[in-house]
């Protein structure tokens, strides 16, 4: 067991004769691919790179030989102490590689040696021996092309001599495009092929003699002739039916599916691994540099494969990659991606919608400028199997059916799952590759994102049910990687939440082999000070499900933008707010009066501290009066109150210590074309994906970055109801008119409302803490969409939870309604959270969102009716029965002679209305 858990600290000792081997091997590899250099050049380069790669250089030797030819290090001689590699090509030896140690040394895996060294060795040889196959294959093409260039003048001839090439060369080639011709000629309706192939036992139609005499009798096997004659009477009828450019055509196409067979044989084959597959790729572009032009047909099946193999088996989402995708695009991907040899997982929704997104803005770039400047972030992948690996390794398999257990006891058991992970570690192997990936990103800040399997597909987002862990990435390597480590292991912990688990059983998807990927993303951002701040981010929606204007249109789209990282616009947070805008109508805004700017302006702002590691909420005004300076694009994101009004602010005139600064975003809103390329952006993805589609993104100041791209969450469209005004006021428990949506919600039985006033005297935070629980112990017992919740402020919201009570999908995922309530007296403001993590949730589970401001004009709020009915809560959950003052559970048809609530909504009109109605 020490074994097994032994420190990482001991790992990475041996980390830095790793880096050497990789060294060694990137420099095989450059040398192997400069196609300039002559063969002994070469050999002699490998040799150099091979004696700096092993574990003791200065005593180190080498000699290759290859066929005739002898090449090794100055003083050479053979000694005792050695180790050697065949060089195969074509499964046949044609060179060695001998390593030997002029001295002894101490002990190892292999004499001296260590068992790395073994497979580096190895992998040397191999590489060696691909290169000299490319070669041979080089050479071959050019012998083919000087014989056709000659026989330039004499078409006739051209297939005959390329036939004649690879009847000498390579038998089995020759014979497989004989029988692609034969078949080609049978399926243009040529009978002389037809019966060729008859009397051949190959006939091409059924002979239905044979067949009649019993459809269940086995036919009886036919001796096939000479193969040669059958090839040659083959291009006899050919010649005879078909044109010399004709020919020549297909035999050029099929030649070129040959070179790609080995790859689709690999991707054709369900138990291939990841490894494989590199390794088919690399073999592909190894014989193939300068790209194949394949056959459409065999082009778009190794395109759908990879898609398969590496993100989903979702048709809805290979049909459209599939249009965009390059082979290339793939070679490239597995340049980053964390797995071991024998791997066999994926790399997650989230990867494959940013991946997506990609290829398709790429292929699109040419025809918009708006286009060009979007970027990625620099991103590792880690497969979705690694998680199983990394349970197995450290006997959590009890884990796998904790989906299956009640939803209390997943979250009873939830906090104490994230602890055993972090304090489990992963094999060795996995530790080396995630070492290379940071090597590769380097020192700056970077995010763990979640991308399971089930995460952001077609018709299911998972939008913040697993984790996104920031790190600031600072320190020494062992402190930066034993900090990337603990946060996988928390992102994998994740899996086994109460959300998801319970977002999972709503959607028949318990079932589901669940596996997570990771992706390890570089923060988009600038240094500002000691903190690493992008200049802005935030989500993007193609469809507003809110609007707050009768002029705005549903496909208007959203823009949700926050200053600093963009956290803080999906995240639901209890005292602050975001800016939205309308990408078709950007100067029509949610708020028009001066005092309505300044106080839903954003007051804070998430940034990464790169002095004390740490992940931050500071004031915006604090940090810009010490940094504002060196704040990227301020000049555009503020705007400064002067006295009675807003004003633009210059860019060289700003003080930042003494000017009363207002976020606004309305620079960048009126004299840049972030709106405009938005809008592009928007379109575009929405068009190709097919579906309304959810983008993350961020500015470093200079350029727009795409974080990540999934179909947006959509519930199903709603009428607006008629709203009645001839009811009496005593059967109306409440009306709104601000920011109401469409809709009918029938059949209420129950009334769950947190009453605000009582909420705010709560002092102790457990008793605020256990009003969330108690809400959820009612979400549990209720009827499932029968009750609707009503409280203060914003519900599920992140920061003080006297601001809102403290719920997370899993806690109200049955109500019908949620309510928030706002009074003039206290600080209880519903945020309009569209497009937060949070709101998506409600959105995709057709949950209705009311606003309620009771001490608005024209406002009816039965507060009596809520207060004075028979409290049902003590019957419910007696354990919570000291919250009595607090939450009040109304059993309406019990308190109202069998009568039910519904609530009638209408945006055209921007009311609501909830009425006691007779039960029929």
């Amino acid at each position: 067991m020490n074994n097994l858990k032994k420190p990482i600290n001991n790992i990475l000792e041996h980390l830095q004769e790793r880096t050497k081997e990789l060294n060694c091997l990137y420099e095989i590899e450059e040398l192997l691919n400069n196609t300039d250099r002559d063969v002994e050049n070469i050999f002699n380069g490998i040799i150099e790179a091979i004696i700096s790669g092993w574990q003791y250089p200065d005593v180190c030797q080498v000699r290759i030989i290859y066929e005739e030819a002898t090449f090794q290090s100055s003083s050479f001689k053979k000694t005792r102490w050695r180790q050697k590699a065949d060089i195969l090509v074509q499964d046949k030896p044609v060179g060695k590689i001998n390593v030997c140690y002029t001295e002894k040394m101490p002990p190892a895996e292999e004499g001296p040696f260590l068992k790395e060294e073994r497979r580096l060795l190895d992998t040397i040889a191999t590489r060696i021996g691909n290169f000299i196959t490319y070669q041979q294959l080089k050479h071959s093409h050019q012998k083919w092309e000087t014989s056709t260039q000659k026989l330039s003048q004499q078409d006739k001839d051209k297939w005959k001599t390329i036939l004649e090439i690879l009847s000498n060369t390579d038998k089995n080639l020759y014979q497989k495009i004989s029988r692609k011709m034969l078949n080609y000629l049978c399926w243009n309706g040529i009978k002389e092929a037809e019966r060729l192939l008859k009397q051949f036992g190959l006939s091409y139609k059924p002979d239905d003699e044979k067949l009649s005499i019993d459809p269940n009798k086995p036919l009886q096997k036919e001796i096939l002739p000479n193969f040669l004659k059958f090839s040659e009477a083959t291009f006899s009828i050919a010649a005879k039916h078909l044109t010399e450019q004709e020919i020549l055509t297909c035999i050029q196409n099929w030649i070129k599916d040959d070179k790609s067979s080995v790859l689709v044989t690999v991707l054709e084959s369900f138990d291939t691994s990841i490894g494989e597959i590199s390794d088919a790729l690399e073999r592909f572009y190894l014989t193939n540099p300068e790209g194949l032009e394949l056959n459409p047909a065999t082009e778009k099946g190794i395109k759908v494969s990879l898609i398969h193999r590496f993100f989903t088996e979702q048709l809805q989402f290979i049909n459209i990659a599939k249009n965009y995708v390059e082979i290339k695009d793939f070679y490239n991907l597995l340049q980053r991606i964390v797995y071991t040899q024998k791997s066999y997982g994926k790399l997650g929704g989230k990867s494959a919608g940013l991946f997506l997104a990609a290829q398709i803005i790429k292929k699109s770039s040419a025809d918009s400028d708006l286009l060009k400047n979007i970027k990625f972030p620099k991103t590792w992948y880690v497969t979705s199997d690694i998680l199983l690996k990394f349970i197995r390794f450290n006997n959590l398999e009890d884990l796998f059916n904790q989906k299956y257990k009640d939803i209390d006891q997943v979250c009873q058991e939830y906090p104490h799952i994230i602890q055993i992970f972090k304090n489990s570690y992963f094999p060795p192997d996995i530790i080396k590759f995630l070492s290379t990936a940071l090597d590769d990103l380097g020192s700056c800040p970077l995010i763990v994102r979640s991308s399971s399997l089930l995460e952001d597909r077609m018709g299911s987002a998972f939008a913040g049910k697993y984790k996104s862990l920031f790190l600031a990435n600072q320190g020494s390597k062992k402190e930066r990687l034993d900090s990337l480590i603990d946060a996988i292991t928390e992102v994998y912990a994740s899996t086994f939440g109460p959300d998801p688990i319970q977002y999972r059983a709503e959607r028949g998807l318990l079932d589901f082999h669940e596996e997570m990927g990771i992706m390890i993303q570089e923060v988009v951002g600038a240094n500002v000070g000691n903190y690493f701040i992008p200049a802005f981010a935030g989500v993007i929606f193609s469809n507003n499900e809110f609007r707050w204007s009768e002029r705005i249109k549903r496909e208007d789209g959203l823009i949700r933008i926050v200053p600093g990282l963009g956290t803080r616009a999906v995240d639901r947070v209890g005292d602050d707010y975001p800016i939205l805008i309308n990408p078709s109508q950007p100067n029509l805004k949610v708020s028009v009066s001066l005092e309505e700017i300044v106080r839903y302006s954003p007051k804070k702002i998430d940034v990464i501290n790169l002095e004390t590691n740490t992940f931050e909420t500071k004031l915006i005004n604090d940090l810009l009066k010490k940094f504002g300076d060196e704040y990227p694009k301020a000049h555009q994101i503020i705007s400064i109150l002067d006295h009675d009004r807003i004003k633009k602010p210059s860019a060289f005139d700003v003080d930042f210590e003494k000017d009363n600064i207002v976020i606004t975003f309305d620079g960048l809103i009126k004299n840049t074309s972030f709106v405009a390329q938005v809008k592009t952006l928007l379109q575009l993805l929405r068009k190709n994906f097919n579906t309304p589609v959810d983008i993350e993104f961020a500015c470093d100041g200079k350029n727009f970055y795409l974080l990540q791209c999934r179909p947006q969450s959509y519930s199903k469209d709603s009428l607006p109801v008629s709203i009645p005004q001839d009811i009496p006021e005593n059967e109306i428990i409440f009306s709104a008119k601000r920011f109401i949506s469409n809709g009918l919600v029938p059949d209420i039985t129950h009334i769950v409302y947190v009453d605000p006033e009582q909420y705010n005297q709560l002092d102790n935070l457990s008793d605020l803490r256990l009003v969330g629980k108690a809400v959820s112990k009612l979400n549990k017992l209720l009827p499932r969409r029968k009750f609707i919740l009503m409280g203060p402020g914003r519900w599920g919201s992140r920061g003080d939870i006297k601001l809102g009570v403290n719920v997370t999908y899993s806690d109200i995922n049955n109500t019908a309604v949620l309510i928030e309530i706002a009074r003039k007296k206290g600080n209880y403001v519903p945020d309009l959270s569209f497009g937060t993590h949070f709101f998506q949730d409600l959105v995709e589970s057709s949950i209705r969102y009311i606003p309620l401001y009771p001490d608005d004009p024209d406002i009816i709020f039965n507060e009596k009716f809520l207060m004075n009915s028979y409290n049902s809560l003590s019957d419910l959950a007696p354990e919570y029965s000291h919250l009595s003052e607090t939450i009040h559970v109304v059993d309406i048809p019990k308190v109202m002679d069998g009568s039910t609530l519904q609530i009638l909504m209408n945006a055209e009109i921007d009311e609501a209305l909830g009425i006691l109605v007779k039960s029929d």
